[in-house]
């Protein structure tokens, strides 16, 4: 697969957006998951009704349980599987739009090509082509894919570079299935391949949906999904409840740039429902860089214990520097929306996963 142009324009379907406030009916994958709960809790907040996908019944009937006011918007479906072909084709009636979260992500795989990209990419495919049966009143797909799939990890950028849609990490497929390579590079493969199966799908079948897709970097924040245990927590908000709990040294942060798991969630729904949206592919990120150096200066000063229990061996007082820029300017312009600052994304975690989780 070739990287494509920024967007594949979709002529014969123009802007296909959702209206807001509207009683469309969205199904997200992934709804049980960190990310995917946030969205299910914004098109909920803005009068959309939301078909969940998990692989859990039981988290499906947690989620439902603990939101009873919109008994009657949400409804749940079980997918063990999300890229066996044929999968979502019976949940699809009624449907308007797709928010497709869900992706394979284990970082311990002994084949490459088969636990993580072919997975990822069938997952993809498998959405897609349920979207685009006949008689589908799909308008839109809004995917998920990842900060992974546009920065370049192999080289270093001149001063000012910013990384901006049109940017697609240069990892081939080969490299990524490599049995040599490890599982980091192939999950880096996952994402640029699925993401690139998504926009060749909507260029060859051209089918009645346009499709957006969003490529968010680290994502932190408090959780709105099911989590029973400190173990249970996502990868990236485990990584922050790690330096609070006192790990020394302090976690090392692969890239400079993140953002808030609802302000993703937001920018997800925007591009849902704004006209201009469709066929674009964005970056949400802060503009503010993060460290976990900041993020333990931040929670020495907001929690009494955690002067205890984070270390000292580190350089606090330090404000985080990137060697790069993230475009996420362009999703704060044409989706409208607003970043939290890193400190109130760290203390809103930190406070939830002290008082309920840990």
């Amino acid at each position: 697969m070739s990287a494509p142009k920024p967007s594949y324009y979709h002529p014969s379907a123009p802007n296909n957006c959702i209206p807001a406030n509207s009683s469309r009916y969205v199904l997200v994958t992934g709804a049980t998951g960190f990310i995917g709960a946030h969205v299910v809790d914004n098109l909920l907040a803005k009068g959309f009704s939301v078909r969940g996908s998990t692989r859990s019944a039981k988290k499906g009937e947690q989620m439902k349980a603990a939101r009873p006011q919109y008994a009657d918007k949400l409804d749940f479906v079980v997918v063990e599987d999300f890229t066996k072909t044929g999968v979502f084709d019976s949940f699809m009636e009624g449907i308007d739009a797709v928010i497709h979260v869900a992706s394979p992500f284990f970082l311990d795989t002994t084949n490459n090509e088969q636990e993580l990209i072919l997975p990822a990419i069938n997952g993809v495919k498998s959405i897609l082509s349920a979207s685009a049966k006949p008689g589908s009143k799909i308008q839109r797909i809004v995917m998920t894919s990842s900060f992974a799939s546009v920065v370049d990890v192999s080289s270093t950028p001149a001063p000012g570079f910013v990384y901006t849609g049109a940017n697609w990490n240069p990892l081939t497929y080969e490299t990524a299935v490599d049995p040599a390579s490890t599982s980091v590079i192939a999950y880096r493969g996952s994402k640029k391949f699925a993401e690139l199966a998504a926009w060749d799908f909507i260029k060859t079948e051209k089918p009645q949906f346009d499709l957006v897709t969003l490529c968010p970097p680290m994502v932190f924040g408090p959780v709105a999904h099911p989590v029973a245990d400190i173990a249970s927590l996502n990868e990236s908000n485990a990584s922050l409840w790690l330096v609070a709990d006192g790990a020394d040294p302090l976690p090392g942060a692969r890239v400079p740039a993140w953002i808030d798991a609802r302000d993703l969630a937001e920018a997800h729904v925007q591009a849902l429902i704004r006209p201009d949206a469709g066929a674009k592919r964005f970056i949400p990120a802060s503009p503010e860089p993060f460290s976990y150096e900041y993020a333990a200066d931040i929670m020495k000063e907001e929690f009494e214990w955690a002067r205890d229990s984070v270390t000292a061996n580190y350089k606090g007082g330090v404000k985080p520097q990137a060697s790069y820029e993230v475009d996420g300017a362009t999703v704060a312009r044409e989706l409208g929306v607003t970043y939290r600052s890193f400190q109130d994304s760290v203390i809103d975690l930190i406070k939830q996963v002290k008082e309920t989780i840990a």
